[in-house]
């Protein structure tokens, strides 16, 4: 297999196809999808065989990628190394949740004792917890030290605030943020949104208060609280770890895997306002430039993106109880459902604000330069 995707004569062309796959609307699309496709048979998908297949292939795939010189050039980089290190460990640690979920999904459907009934996992801290401590202790220094002589750190010239490097990026665990900026302010996309995101997460529990689930693995029990936990945590954060980590180049355009940095790639991306669609283009109207009855000009101007997120926050919680969260509604009652719905509501916004960023280059939907208020 590695000497057929060396060979290069039709490889060329499997290559092209993944660096389009892997533009940011369809890597979005697909990674949603392939989310959804996990979670709806993640009974099959986590048989051992069947993991251990995919899990084949995968690798398989990736040593087949390294062949490549610009892959390999990306995924070994020390500050990236960790990261394909992250990706493997969350792929493991997803495949063992999930796995006792669907065992004890199935032994619940067939009316039989859960994993986790009666199981007596007491330990004594000693000499038992602090023995299997010390053990992993021994073990991860051990690795660490053959880590740094095989892999240098990526240490560079002294800091000169002259000459920034190109692409600048922020630690891996900030790069999800630094994406974020990209498509809102600073203060929403490094305060606001994050923190509502995290407290939407935490809050999942206290919402969903179907009791069902506490202290055992399932999945069919908890399927929207899992599910969104799962969207926010894997498509809204890991997915641009992914997008920092190894599709962003230099001057923050996006690469494809086997595409090589040029740094001379010439940035075809244009800020399209909403105010300019609506105003200009709809309308054939200039800008309002002077107030109107003690209202400010700018609030004139931004009327039909206010507008527009007013219908999204006002007509979507009514929409997501009548469309899709019937039977969540009745459960939660009108406040945990309107709380649950704000939340949902403002993640939701941020793969669709990025979906109008990558296809119609829509900077702002509501741009209030003079409050610093951009949305």
């Amino acid at each position: 297999m590695t000497q057929f995707l060396a060979s290069g004569s039709g490889m060329d062309g499997i290559k092209h196809i993944i660096n389009v796959l892997c533009e940011p609307h369809w890597f979005l699309i697909l990674s949603c999808v392939a989310l959804a496709v996990f979670m709806v048979g993640y009974r099959t998908f986590t048989k051992p065989p069947i993991a251990a297949a995919l899990a084949g292939v995968s690798t398989l795939f990736f040593i087949a990628s390294c062949l490549d010189p610009n892959f390999f050039s990306i995924v070994s980089k020390g500050d990236n190394v960790p990261i394909v290190m992250m990706m493997v460990t969350l792929a493991f640690v997803l495949w063992i949740a999930f796995r006792q979920a669907a065992i004890n999904d199935e032994r619940m459907e067939k009316g039989e004792p859960l994993l986790e009934a009666g199981a007596d996992d007491k330990v004594l801290v000693w000499p038992d917890l602090v023995y299997i401590e010390l053990i992993c202790l021994v073990l991860l220094t051990a690795f660490l030290v053959v880590w740094a002589i095989f892999l240098r750190a990526p240490l560079e010239q002294p800091a000169d605030p002259n000459v920034a490097p190109n692409p600048a990026k922020a630690p891996w665990y900030f790069l999800g943020l630094q994406e974020m900026l990209v498509y809102f302010d600073p203060w929403l996309a490094g305060v606001v949104l994050p923190g509502l995101i995290v407290v939407g997460l935490i809050a999942v529990p206290y919402l969903d208060k179907n009791p069902r689930g506490n202290g055992y693995y399932t999945f069919k029990q908890r399927p929207f609280a899992i599910g969104t936990f799962m969207f926010g945590f894997g498509i809204l954060w890991i997915v641009l770890i992914i997008f920092g980590t190894f599709l962003r180049g230099p001057n923050w355009n996006f690469f494809g895997p086997y595409e090589f940095w040029d740094h001379n790639k010439p940035a075809a991306l244009l800020n399209v306002e909403f105010h300019d669609l609506f105003w200009i283009q709809m309308l054939g109207r200039p800008l309002p430039t002077e107030d109107v009855a003690f209202i400010p000009a700018y609030i004139i101007r931004e009327i039909a993106g206010i507008a527009v997120l007013g219908v999204y926050f006002i007509a979507g919680p009514i929409i997501l109880r009548a469309v899709f969260f019937r039977k969540l509604y009745v459960q939660m009652g009108f406040i945990r459902f309107s709380v649950m719905a704000m939340l949902f509501l403002v993640m939701m916004l941020m793969p669709i604000k990025m979906a109008l960023r990558w296809t119609l280059n829509l900077h702002y939907i509501v741009g209030i330069t003079e409050w610093f208020l951009n949305v």
